[in-house]
């Protein structure tokens, strides 16, 4: 069965959940109303149901290779992301004035799902991307702006997240990479990093790696880091790439799921030093890193319920398909196809009540997300920025465990055939375990939730997030149809 874009399902969220009204009100979201979501969702399905999604099965089979330094990414994901580019998508969320079309997260999130629900591979060069635009926007000086911001937006360069060397992956304090500072204001960068996404690919022109170092001289622990800008090429003053920077992939990691995304081990400064750029102040380089970690974190979570989504639609469409003995129920006196039976109706509800439960907790963090950035009362950006800041842990944890139940019933489904590669059930169920796993586990997740969130505000944004909750809950009961059908609607 091909992929199709939740878009009716998506479109209830946003209108009942996220309350799209209430974030068109915002000044400057004034023309992303329903209308304007349903148009957009529309030709994001498009797209990726007819160019990204065919290549999923294509990438797990041809995985991105590594050869004398370079990488070829999976036949088609280089013309598919010039579609991509081309159509704007990178920039759906991010500043018109640096190119971007400016609209909300509670529409772009959705947008996110669509693509990850497709291909997730494919999908993490934009989500990476995305992490190092908020980050550039948040502490990067107007001379960085200038320099990267747009050409990131466009989705003519992309970028990475630079934290795990080999020693230091969740212990960012172990972090050796040092950075030398010079005459000119750059710093030359020395050292190794691993598990970088893109962090080598032939889809874009330049590639911008957001690096942690640490200054010489600075102090130890996390108190010591700083954050960097280094190019893959180096940009000359009118905007065109010059010199080939001292960074370089030597090798990639060969990976249980996830396989047409290049994780590249990253070599820096073997050839006399890779120029860095700073990012904001010396020693404050983990800070900025969370603003990219923090979106990161929520896009993971928005890829647990995009695999979901996938491995269900995978799942009814061999149920529907598959003829196997009379149900247990009585309700035929033939052998039927298994979507009649009662214990595969009960995989199938379960594995769409989960996936549209998450769907409905990440879009109602979009619109805080939104309201939390662009309200004009202060009061209800600070209350917003908190409930946001207390969901992150929340959708990326629970949405991808929520995801390996999932797409193991999806396997579960298909009975033998679904362990069997050539169907594609077990591509959803390998792909979706490092969703627990990477931009912070799962545990870290709890952690932070335990002794950080849970006491913002004396607890008082636990109890009104309890307070929404509650009241959510009564209006879902109120517009939701009083008999859900299995299938994709």
């Amino acid at each position: 069965m091909s992929f199709i874009a939740p878009v009716k399902d998506m479109l209830f969220a946003i209108e009942h959940l996220a309350r799209i009204d209430q974030v068109a009100q915002i000044p400057g979201f004034e023309e992303a109303g329903l209308e304007t979501a349903q148009a957009v969702l529309e030709e994001c399905a498009k797209l990726n149901e007819g160019v990204i999604a065919p290549l999923n099965w294509e990438g797990d089979k041809f995985p991105s290779s590594f050869h004398d330094g370079k990488v070829t990414t999976t036949p088609g994901f280089r013309e598919a992301y010039r579609q991509y580019a081309e159509g704007g998508w990178q920039g759906l969320q991010h500043p018109v004035d640096f190119g971007g079309q400016g609209l909300p997260k509670t529409i772009g999130a959705m947008c996110g799902e669509i693509i990850q629900a497709a291909n997730m591979s494919f999908a993490l060069c934009p989500l990476l991307t995305d992490g190092a635009i908020e980050a550039l926007l948040t502490a990067g000086s107007d001379e960085l702006k200038a320099t990267y911001l747009e050409k990131l937006i466009s989705g003519e360069w992309t970028g990475t997240m630079n934290l795990t060397e080999p020693q230091a992956g969740s212990d960012l304090a172990a972090v050796r990479t040092r950075a030398e500072p010079l005459p000119d204001g750059t710093y030359k960068v020395f050292g190794t990093k691993i598990f970088i996404t893109y962090g080598e690919h032939d889809m874009a022109e330049n590639i911008v790696h957001l690096v942690l170092a640490r200054v010489v001289g600075a102090p130890e622990g996390v108190k010591g880091i700083s954050l960097f800008v280094v190019p893959k090429f180096m940009v000359n003053g009118d905007g065109s790439l010059g010199a080939r920077n001292d960074v370089h992939c030597v090798s990639i990691e060969h990976k249980m799921g996830i396989k047409a995304s290049p994780t590249a081990v990253l070599q820096y400064g073997d050839h006399g030093g890779a120029v860095g750029f700073l990012v904001g102040q010396e020693n404050r380089g983990l800070e900025y890193m969370f603003i990219m970690m923090n979106a990161a974190r929520y896009a993971v979570g928005v890829q647990g319920i995009a695999i979901a989504e996938r491995a269900y639609q995978k799942a009814v469409g061999y149920a529907k398909d598959r003829v196997q003995s009379r149900p247990v129920d009585g309700s035929m006196n033939t052998s039927a196809p298994i979507i009649h039976h009662p214990d595969v109706k009960r995989m199938l509800m379960t594995m769409r009540a989960s996936t549209e439960g998450c769907r409905a907790m990440a879009s109602v963090a979009a619109a805080a997300f939104d309201a939390a950035h662009h309200h004009p009362d202060a009061d209800v950006r600070k209350q917003n920025a908190a409930f946001y800041e207390f969901m992150v842990p929340l959708i990326k944890g629970y949405s991808t465990e929520m995801s390996l139940e999932v797409t193991s019933l999806g396997v579960q489904v298909h009975g033998g055939m679904g362990f069997i590669e050539e169907t594609g059930a077990a591509q959803h169920y390998r792909d979706a375990r490092i969703a627990p796993i990477y931009e912070g586990t799962n545990g870290i997740q709890a952690a932070d939730l335990v002794t950080r969130k849970l006491g913002y505000d004396n607890g008082g944004v636990l109890q009104s997030l309890m307070a929404q909750g509650i009241a959510m809950s009564v209006k879902v009961a109120g517009c939701n149809k009083p008999i859900y059908q299995l299938g994709v609607e």
